[in-house]
Formats: structure tokens, C-alpha cells, sequence
């Protein structure tokens, strides 16, 4: 794990200048990899690579980036991990390959070197972002993983350079890159709580979304901006879309038996392939079936007790300790607990900005912010049980959704020809505005969007905004194939786990210079998981049954049936209580009219309504406090 960076000019520059440079972005994500930095720079071509390494295999020297292959042709760097690299390694010594050290990255740059950039990637299992330049070719390759564990921004500056990496902070320190907030992706914090790919808050920096390429020439660098289609251009080297397609199409064969083996192998071989380090490991254990599903393969394949990492808090609704605790003692985990008061986590709500980079607005960035930090006092690598959920049927708004799905199909066509366009901000209140914003959706991608939006209408709040289409509004989306179930798993896997979860522990963790790693999120683990029925997912009412059967292999059913607790933080109280000052320096109507961003009056209108008592508005006011805070360090 590590953070990476880079610029490429329009033409040669001195090599003394492209070093700084590049030293600078390297410096500006130096938490992303403290124990190593190294810049290189092809001075004929302008261009200038920049890496901060976070060691975890082969400590040594020869793991250092970035990196050049034997015969000199390809300048590699690389976030991430390949966990199939002794594989790699073993077949492409058959083919006359020699290593200096025992690092994935020179296995990678070995691929490349053999396959190409994209067969590569295809015949890699890890998590990834990279950045590879062909000498010989003048070609820059810029590439991130399948599910989007890793992120990478990239846009042009004002003299023309292509500037790219691990966070925004690392392109900013190119000083010809223009800082202007884009406002229609302001609109899409507010409405999803997080920027999706491949929009950044930035007018003219984009997010290369997961499983994608971007392969530029000289041609292409001198074109510039103009040339470059954020949504076009690049170019899917893992369709997740196509997969889900195929896998659903294919189907799985065998009973519930079968099932149960099978995701037993898959998801041992994956947790075993992340337990590989040369650094201490442990895991994140909430308690909840995917860390304690997780935990306990750990733990079955461990000689020794496991490391295994929880929080708690003094709020009993977001508090999940004492059954994390049971489940380690269990299992037989070594485990910490750390206890958050209120007063720790609104300590950590001023450092918000600075942790995430770009706004960022799911609550539960606290939580996982906080964890992250107490992890990585003990080890530099921690498993998670991300993408659970969206494998396996694991969220309530899923059922709720197919029950309002269901309703749509009995009302009359009239009444669906009339609904509005959009439902307002009072469906947020619940009730009859609830009701009849559901029945206005008209579809279940209409559904699915309203059930995960905060502001309905954000165009309207947000000045200049228009509205850009995410997952959630365009029907190519949809697998086409598979049960109303399987479409809204699609959507998100397509959007909210690589936008909104992943990148918010990659952050965090990062942060904290600390390794998360994702085994339920491997290619082959989520692609047996597509070709389940529904029956597999959702069965008499409880979600993610499969998932829960097998953790009965390792944990008695009553650790195993447990009730699922949000991993969020009590903002409302937050915002009517001790951060209640803050926000009304950051929502003062004048300070907003004078930024121009936002139009006052609804915000003024909602913070009014939350204080005066009414209900769930704080996640309305908790988007534009993010974006505040975040200007403000801009």
C-alpha cells in the first residue's frame, strides 16, 4: 500500500526541476507511505514519476519505486498489492525472467514487460492503482482495479500538463493545477453523501473509475482536456457488468451443500492470500456476519491468535463492543477494543477534511477514521469484511425496495404517467411524503435512487449545478438479466462500494498508514457470488443467508444471528449539542451568499426545521457541513 504520483509535460523539461516536482506531490501524500520516497524522471519526455512506499513485502531495497524494468523500457509505480504474485513470479521464471527481491511490484513490472499492461492486469489478483511508462513508445498507462479498492485522480493543468495520483492533495501541488469546486459534483455529495467516478469536486480532475485504463500518447497529452471523455475514454479492462451478465446467465448448479463448500474454499484461498506480510496483521472485527466471517478464516489458518481490532462508544445505538468481544473469545482472537467517548470523535471531526481529501459526508467515516488509527498502534496490515452486503443481499433497503417495487407493479398505469419527475426534500420525513415519493419513482431504478439519495433535489441548492447521471439513472447499469434483487446489487457494486465504502477505508487508513485489505471482494469470491439465486441471499426473511450459514461452521448460532447495527455516529445529537456553534458559523447565510455556492435559503430553512425538532435532517446538513469544512482547507 502505498500512494503515487506523477506529472507529464507537453514537451522536455530539466530534470532538476521535474525531481522537485515530483518530490513535492510525494510529499503531499507522504502519509500514504512513510517508510520510503523516490521520484524518476524522463527529462526528453517531461515526465516525472513520483512513489511514497508503505513497506509490506520485501522490505529490502529492491522493493524500492519507482521502479524500472531489466531492460530498461518500462518506469513503473504501483499502489496496491498482487496476491497471486508467487504465481506470477513462478510462470514468468519459465518464460527467462530473474528477480532481484521478492516484492510484487517486479513482478507486475515483469508482466508488463512480458504480456502487455492490460494482460497483466487480467492475469493479477490484488488491488491496485498504477501508473507505467513505455520509453520506447512515449506511452503513459494508467490503470485501477477491478472493484475500485485503490483510487486515482488525474486532469490537466493550465500550462498543459497531465498531472495524476493517489489523492487530490497530489495533483494540487502542481501549481498550474486551477482548484475551482465543479458544482454539479458538489451536487452529487449532496445527494449520495460521496463524488463518484469519474467526477472529483474539482472542475476538470476526474477519478479513473475501477476496472478501467487510460492509455495516452504524445498526441493525446498535446490535445489536452479537450480531447479526454472522463466517461468514454477509458477503457474497461474488467467488466464487473459483463461478469455479473455472464455469472448470472451461468447460474449455479449445485444445492445449498455445494454452495456452502464452495464459498468455503474460495473465501479461506482469499483470506490466506491476504495474510501474506512481512509486517504484523490483524483484522477489524465490528462483530457483524462479514469481519467475524472473515476473522474466523483468519484465525482457522493461524498457528497463533490473530490480531483482531474493534470499537466502542458511549452510545449504546452505534455501540457493537460486547458482541465483538464475544465473537473474538470465540474465535480465540488477541483483541483490542478501544472506547470512544463523544469527545474523542468530535475531536476528529476538525481533521475530517484533511483525512478524506475531497468531501465526504457518510458518517461512518468517524467510526472507521477512529479504528483505523487504534489498528495501526499494533500492526500495518488489517483485514475488513467489505463487500459483503453487496455480494450477498446484506442490506434492509434492499428488501424494502423489492416490497415498493412490487407495490409499482399493481398501480394503475395513470397513476404512474402522472407522478412528478423527482419527489421533494420532504420525503425525508417519512409518513404520507415518504409514501407518495416511492410511488412517484415509477421504476426500481427510480426506487433504488431515492432510497440511497440525502437531498432529492440538489440542483436546486446548489448554484450553476446541473445533473450528472450515476449508476442509479442510467438502465445500461442494470445486468438485464437476473432477478429486480441482482439489479440493485449491480448498482451499487457499481457505485456506492467503490465510491463510497471503499474509498472511505482507504482514506482512513491510509491516513493512518495502515493496509486494509478486502477478501470477500476477490474477483473469484465475487463472481461465484453472482452466480447464486436469490433463494441463496434472502431466504424467510433473513439477508445474506448463505454468509451466515457458513460462519455457523465457526461461530454458534446465537453469535451468528445477531441484529445489524449501523456503523455511524450520532450526528444529529452532534449538531443540536456541542457542534451546534460550528454549524452556524459554517451555515451563516451571509458567509453562504458570499461563497456562492450554495443558495441559502433551504439550508437556512432546514438547519431552522432541525433545531425547532424535526427528524433526520442532519443528513441533509451533514453534506454541505463537509463541503464547508473542506473549503476551507482548500
Amino acid at each position: 500500500m502505498c500512494g503515487i504520483a506523477g506529472t507529464w509535460f507537453p514537451g522536455t523539461r530539466d530534470d532538476a526541476s521535474l525531481h522537485a516536482l515530483g518530490a513535492r506531490q510525494g510529499e503531499a501524500i507522504a502519509h500514504r507511505g512513510p517508510d520510503d520516497a523516490g521520484t524518476w524522471a524522463d527529462p526528453a519526455a517531461g515526465l516525472v514519476l513520483s512513489h511514497r512506499r508503505l513497506s509490506i513485502l520485501d522490505l529490502s531495497p529492491e522493493g524500492h519505486q519507482p521502479m524500472l524494468s531489466r531492460d530498461g523500457r518500462w518506469a513503473l509505480i504501483f499502489n496496491g498489492e498482487i496476491y497471486n504474485h508467487g504465481a506470477l513470479r513462478a510462470e514468468l521464471a519459465t518464460l527467462g525472467h530473474a528477480f532481484r527481491g521478492h516484492s510484487d511490484t517486479e513482478v507486475l513490472l515483469a508482466a508488463i514487460g512480458e504480456w502487455g499492461v492490460e494482460q497483466a492486469l487480467q492475469r493479477s489478483n490484488g488491488m491496485l492503482a498504477l501508473a507505467a511508462w513505455d520509453r520506447k513508445q512515449r506511452r503513459l498507462w494508467l490503470a485501477r482495479d477491478r472493484m475500485g479498492k485503490k483510487p486515482l485522480y488525474y486532469g490537466f493543468a493550465s500550462d498543459g500538463a497531465l498531472v495524476f495520483g493517489s489523492e487530490l492533495r497530489a495533483l494540487r501541488a502542481h501549481p498550474a493545477l486551477e482548484a475551482k469546486v465543479d458544482p454539479d459534483a458538489l451536487a452529487l455529495l449532496l445527494r449520495l453523501d460521496y463524488i463518484p467516478a469519474p467526477w472529483s469536486i474539482l472542475r476538470g480532475v476526474h477519478k479513473l473509475p475501477a476496472g478501467t485504463l487510460l492509455s495516452l500518447d504524445m498526441a493525446a497529452l498535446q490535445a489536452g482536456a479537450s480531447a479526454l471523455d472522463p466517461v468514454r475514454s477509458p477503457k474497461r479492462w474488467w467488466d464487473a457488468l459483463a461478469a455479473q451478465r455472464e455469472a448470472i446467465n451461468h447460474g449455479f448448479a449445485g444445492g445449498d451443500q455445494e454452495a456452502l463448500d464452495t464459498l468455503d474454499v474460495l473465501l479461506r484461498e482469499a483470506t490466506a492470500m491476504r495474510m501474506e506480510a512481512d509486517v504484523p496483521l490483524g483484522a477489524f472485527l465490528s462483530g457483524g456476519t462479514d469481519s467475524s466471517l472473515v476473522t474466523a478464516m483468519m484465525q482457522a489458518q493461524s498457528a497463533v491468535p490473530v490480531r483482531s481490532f474493534s470499537i466502542g462508544f458511549d452510545s449504546l445505538r452505534h455501540d457493537e463492543s460486547a458482541h465483538a468481544a464475544r465473537v473474538a473469545a470465540h474465535l480465540g482472537t488477541d483483541h483490542t477494543e478501544l472506547r470512544v467517548d463523544g469527545q474523542a470523535a468530535l475531536d476528529l471531526v476538525p481533521s475530517l477534511p484533511v483525512i478524506f481529501d475531497e468531501p465526504f459526508a457518510d458518517s461512518s467515516q468517524v467510526p472507521t477514521a477512529l479504528l483505523c488509527a487504534l489498528t495501526r498502534k499494533h500492526v500495518t496490515v488489517a483485514l475488513s469484511g467489505d463487500g459483503g452486503d453487496e455480494l450477498f443481499f446484506g442490506y434492509s433497503r434492499y428488501a424494502r425496495t423489492l416490497r415498493n417495487n412490487g407495490w409499482l407493479g399493481k398501480l394503475p398505469r395513470a397513476m404512474l404517467a402522472n407522478r412528478v419527475s423527482e419527489p421533494g426534500e420532504s420525503a425525508r420525513l417519512g409518513g404520507l411524503a415518504a409514501l407518495r415519493a416511492e410511488l412517484r419513482a415509477g421504476d426500481l431504478q427510480g426506487l433504488a435512487r431515492h432510497r440511497i439519495s440525502r437531498w432529492r433535489l440538489p440542483e436546486a441548492v446548489v448554484i450553476g449545478a446541473r445533473r450528472l447521471k450515476t449508476a442509479y439513472d442510467e438502465p445500461d447499469a442494470l445486468p438485464g438479466v437476473g432477478t429486480p434483487g441482482d439489479a440493485l446489487m449491480a448498482m451499487d457494486m457499481a457505485c456506492y462500494l467503490p465510491e463510497d465504502i471503499l474509498a472511505k477505508v482507504d482514506r482512513a487508513s491510509m491516513a493512518a498508514s495502515l493496509e486494509a485489505r478486502a477478501p470477500l471482494l476477490d474477483w473469484r469470491v465475487a463472481s461465484f457470488a453472482w452466480t447464486l439465486p436469490m433463494s441463496m441471499k434472502s431466504r424467510h426473511g433473513q439477508l445474506k443467508w448463505l454468509p451466515k450459514q457458513l460462519l455457523q461452521r465457526y461461530l454458534p448460532n446465537p453469535l451468528v444471528q445477531h441484529p445489524k447495527t449501523g456503523f455511524g455516529a450520532p450526528v444529529g445529537d452532534w449538531l443540536r449539542g456541542p457542534l451546534r456553534e460550528w454549524a452556524e458559523a459554517q451555515l451563516d447565510e451571509n458567509r453562504l451568499r458570499e461563497e456562492g455556492h450554495f443558495d441559502p435559503a433551504p439550508i437556512r430553512r432546514i438547519w431552522k426545521a432541525f433545531l425547532d425538532g424535526e427528524r433526520k435532517w442532519h443528513t441533509h446538513l451533514w453534506g454541505v457541513l463537509m463541503f464547508q469544512a473542506w473549503r476551507e482547507k482548500l
